[in-house]
């Protein structure tokens, strides 16, 4: 069984390879489109609805591939990884389908209905506290102490692969795209999306969509190297993440372009799938849709693909309680 270090790149047939590794557990989701919303936008939008993937996210299927990847005798010790919700759950679900360990070290301040699914799904839960770096310390301890093979949450470039077969699920259920927008934060979902989008569909521009308020993507692709540390401030919590090294190169060989969008915008967006779309997602998922309201003239008469990462809301906060934005309604 094929096996990848940090180090190595992801192509199409790593995407393709995944596509069939997780055949077996990973949802195929739908496609779901909204008359108001097209209305609204003066554009045909497709919403692939990861949020009704398995354990809530589209991080079901980078850590199926991860984990269904490994040989026996590396399976046999487990998988360790870092995560504030939705890749945790994602890792622990995945390693229970193949009856192996896994270890989780949540940092503080992450939305409790996320780590309660980690929990539920069955995986070791470790507390660190919320920096990048005491949570890759936290890690490495653990997998140390265990033996556990590290999955990391969006540089692993299985994790990369599998993330990716989303976009090409969703090429196989539409009919041609002109553009594909997905969210970024450390940047394993828009990574995976560009590389199956320079494969299958090669004129359909790739957008990633970015709050404001952790936009290190967006000053990376601007200034050509990726920045440093930063102290993320958004109710996106799924997208506070440092974009990884190997992911900003990936977006930088594939010409992803990146939009910021207010975090009043997003969780405007966030409601209006709600009330128009009866679905639940999330702000980190939302954004995508608040990044093509915010753009739309750029957008007009444009088919447009976007995928809905997540539907993991702590129903007891959410935040047009604390705030109420104004929607933009259709005329």
């Amino acid at each position: 069984m094929t096996t990848h270090t940090l180090t190595d790149s992801v192509d199409f047939a790593d995407i393709k390879s995944a596509a069939a590794r997780i055949a077996p557990h990973a949802q195929v989701t739908p496609v779901m489109r909204s008359r108001s919303i097209n209305a609204l936008v003066g554009a045909e939008l497709l919403f692939k609805c990861e949020n009704l993937q398995r354990v809530g996210a589209f991080k079901f299927r980078g850590a199926c591939n991860a984990v269904w990847s490994l040989s026996d005798a590396q399976s046999k010790k487990g998988v360790v990884t870092h995560s504030s919700g939705n890749h945790g759950a994602a890792l622990a679900l995945a390693a229970r389908t193949r009856g192996i360990p896994a270890h989780v070290i949540v940092p503080e301040g992450a939305v409790r209905s996320k780590v309660e699914a980690i929990e539920t799904y069955g995986a070791t839960l470790h507390r660190c506290a919320a920096s990048t770096t005491a949570r890759e310390e936290a890690c490495e301890r653990v997998r140390q102490q265990t033996g556990a093979t590290l999955v990391h949450p969006y540089a692993d470039p299985r994790v990369i692969a599998g993330q990716g077969t989303a976009a090409m699920e969703l090429f196989a259920q539409t009919d041609p795209l002109d553009v594909l927008v997905a969210p970024v934060g450390g940047g394993g979902l828009i990574s995976g999306c560009a590389i199956a989008t320079a494969a299958l569909a090669p004129g359909c521009k790739v957008i990633a969509a970015e709050p404001s308020g952790a936009a290190d993507t967006f000053e990376s692709m601007q200034k050509g190297e990726r920045v440093g540390a930063f102290v993320p401030d958004t109710i996106c919590d799924g997208l506070r993440t440092l974009v990884g090294e190997v992911n900003f190169r990936i977006l930088r060989q594939h010409g992803v372009e990146v939009l910021t969008v207010d975090d009043d915008e997003t969780i405007a967006a966030m409601r209006l799938i709600w009330l128009r779309m009866k679905i639940i997602v999330e702000p980190s998922s939302a954004i995508v849709l608040a990044a093509v309201i915010r753009h739309r003239q750029r957008f007009a008469g444009m088919r447009i693909g976007l995928i809905l990462s997540g539907g993991n809301v702590d129903l007891d906060a959410l935040p047009w309680l604390a705030q109420r934005p104004s929607i933009a309604r259709p005329a």
